[in-house]
Formats: structure tokens, sequence, C-alpha cells
């Protein structure tokens, strides 16, 4: 106390009020820190207790949080027409302790995982970004702040898209680029166009699918199902890698699917038969080729995050969760008749989402990969994909 006398910080009513000269601040994450303006500086610490704080919970309902032209950060309370660069979050501060991460499971939707956080300093670019998981995937992302580009193949439906997202937020940074999975030629293209924006990336979601699909040959001649939901994103990834190691630390987030157990790519002989891959028509089954693709996915995540984890890029697969209602189903009746039925015993499809957005910016996961989840929890895949 005699210190704080010296000090001249002894003459306040609590610990907690700050001494003459001193001004509780916030950064634009939330952590609190203190000037002094006296000494001019800075510090994390409260003058009296020493301790940290940082502001509990999210803005109120009707702020926002702005930059002036100075680079400051300022709050506008829409409701009372009112500015100010006071944190109204710093009414709620809360001390610095060591908290768990929160364990999230499959009824946690992907908003939830993003609640607090600001991605405004991220550009993500996720395939099929235009329906079901993949579309809210994409809009939890842009209403969190984060620069979202959706790779799509029908620029019409995307362009819907992009409007339904920025109609929820009107500061929503989202736009859709052409890419076809279904032709390499395409896949190329976007990648230029996209090195051609000079953006950075930091999060790559491998999300586009089909399912269920009748035998068909894409402009490669090589089978749909596992061009589309695996050799796109193969190629994909590989002509972006640059911009990713770029970006760093970044993250790969593949979609796969639990269906990867009910087969493997070998041979009577025990060695991978590469026609399995692409059959032909005779050869060919609708779910088996899915499965297969599902299961080149981990192998390809667990691959790139051995040879790009050393710079600083990191790769997990995931299962987004069983029994959800899509649109991933629509060419075979069957399917589309079953899942209407179970519809109301089904996930949300934010829910489904839940496991990407995990996958993309837990921070427990910063720095690792070559892993495969399910419902927001690490699994073990299936012997093949090992």
């Amino acid at each position: 106390m005699a210190a704080l006398k010296y000090a001249g910080m002894d003459d306040t009513d609590s610990d907690d009020e700050l001494p003459p000269g001193w001004e509780e601040r916030s950064t634009k994450d939330g952590w609190v820190y203190y000037a002094n303006h006296d000494e001019m500086k800075t510090q994390w610490e409260h003058p009296k207790t020493g301790k940290k704080k940082r502001c509990a919970g999210d803005l109120p309902y009707g702020w926002e949080q702005e930059t002036d032209e100075k680079g400051q950060i300022l709050y506008v309370d829409h409701i009372n027409k009112r500015t100010t660069y006071f944190d109204p979050r710093q009414a709620f501060t809360v001390e610095d302790v060591v908290v768990k991460p929160k364990r999230y499971d499959g009824n946690t939707a992907a908003l939830e995982i993003l609640q607090g956080r600001d991605l405004s300093d991220k550009v993500v670019l996720i395939t099929g970004g235009n329906s079901g998981i993949g579309f809210e995937t994409a809009k939890s992302f842009a209403l969190h702040g984060a620069h979202v580009i959706l790779a799509c193949r029908n620029l019409s439906l995307a362009s819907k898209t992009v409007t339904a997202i920025q109609q929820e937020w009107h500061k929503a940074r989202v736009e859709a680029m052409m890419c076809n999975l279904a032709s390499l030629r395409s896949v190329r293209e976007f990648a230029e166009s996209f090195k051609a924006k000079k953006l950075p990336l930091h999060i790559l979601i491998c999300n586009a699918a089909v399912c269920t699909q009748p035998w068909s040959l894409t402009e490669d001649n090589l089978e749909s199902t596992f061009q589309i939901c695996h050799l796109g994103h193969f190629l994909l990834v590989q002509c972006l890698q640059d911009v990713l190691r770029r970006s760093a630390p970044a993250r790969v987030v593949v979609v796969s699917s639990e269906s990867h157990r009910f087969t493997d790519l070998l041979d009577s002989c025990g060695k991978v038969d590469l026609a399995l891959l692409s059959p032909s028509r005779k050869d060919y089954w609708s779910m088996l080729a899915y499965n297969r693709a599902k299961l080149c996915n981990i192998l390809f995540s667990n691959e790139l995050n051995r040879r790009l984890s050393p710079h600083g890029v990191t790769c997990n697969a995931l299962h987004p969760g069983n029994m959800m209602y899509t649109s991933i189903h629509r060419s075979w009746w069957l399917m589309t008749f079953l899942f209407t039925l179970a519809r109301p015993f089904t996930k949300s499809m934010q829910q489904g989402a839940a496991t990407t957005v995990y996958c993309a910016v837990a921070p427990e996961l910063e720095g690792l990969g070559g892993m495969y989840f399910n419902n927001c929890f690490r699994c073990l895949p299936s012997i093949q994909a090992l």
C-alpha cells in the first residue's frame, strides 16, 4: 500500500477504479488495455490490481464496430443515433482466466461456434457455397466479417446467394466466381482469376459434392462423381497452394463423409486399383463412386497436411453429420423420398455446417492437421484412410 500511496494510486474508492491520468480502452477483439496519459504508455494489466481483463460477449443489439479515418476503433449505436470511442462491452468485462476450449457436438450451430469472433482480416474460399451446408458455412463466415468467395459453376444461383447474405447484413463482403469442378480447364481458369485479385487465402473449404448421379463422363473423360467430389478439389488446392503458403497460417478444410468407411481402393492383390476411381458404365454404382471419392478426400487431406504443414498450412477432413436434408441427393428420387420422410429428425443446415466452421477457426486446432472430425470431435477414419 505504501508503494501505491507514493505513486498516487491510493485515493480511489475501489480496487477496480482507475487512478488519475489512466484510461481504460479495448482492442478490436475485445481485450482491455490501459493508457497512462501522464507517461504516454499503455499496458495490459490493471494499474492497481495487476489483472488482465477482456470484454464479455458480443456488442449489444443495435451497436456496430467501425474504424474512423485515423484507423481508430469507434462504436455506432444505430438505435440512439450516436457514436462513441468507448466500447459498450467494457461495462461487462471479466478477468482473464485460462478457459478450456468449449466443447461442441452434433447439436451445435455454425453461428454458435463463431459467436464473438471478428473475421474481418480473413479471406475464405468455399466451393459449392450456394446451397445446403455450403451456403450456411459461407453465410456464417460473411456475417462475422470475413471476405467470402463462392466458387460455383452456376453464377446465376450464386448471385442470388450473394444477395441473400447481403440482405442479412449490408456490409457482408461476399462475391461469386465461376468454377466448374467438372472441368479441369475451368478450375485452372478460376485459380488464375483468383490470383489476379492479389488476395491472401486464409481458409479454403472443399465443400462441393454430388451423390447418386447417373453415370456420365466429364469433358476430361473422367467419371463425374470422382472428378467433382475429389479430383477437381485436388487440382484447385494444387493451383492455389502458393497463395496458401504466402497467407500462412492458413487452413484447408475438406468435407468428406462417413460413407468413406464402406469401400476401399484396393484390388484382389492388395494394390490400389486406379480403374476403380473412374469406372466404366458397366462397373458403375453411384453410391460406391461417392464412397470412393470421399475416401480419396481423407487420403488427400492427410497427405496435403504432411506436405504443407511445415509451411504453415494445415488440412483436416470431416463428416458434416448424419441424416441431413440437402440437395446432394437430388439425382435419385428414392433417396430424396427417404430424406423427405426423415426430415423432421434430421440436422439443420446450420448444425451441418458447424464441423466445417470448427475445423476452419477453432483456436485449439491452430497448427494441427491430418485429422478427421465428426460432430466437432476428432475421431478415427477407416483403416483404409490411415
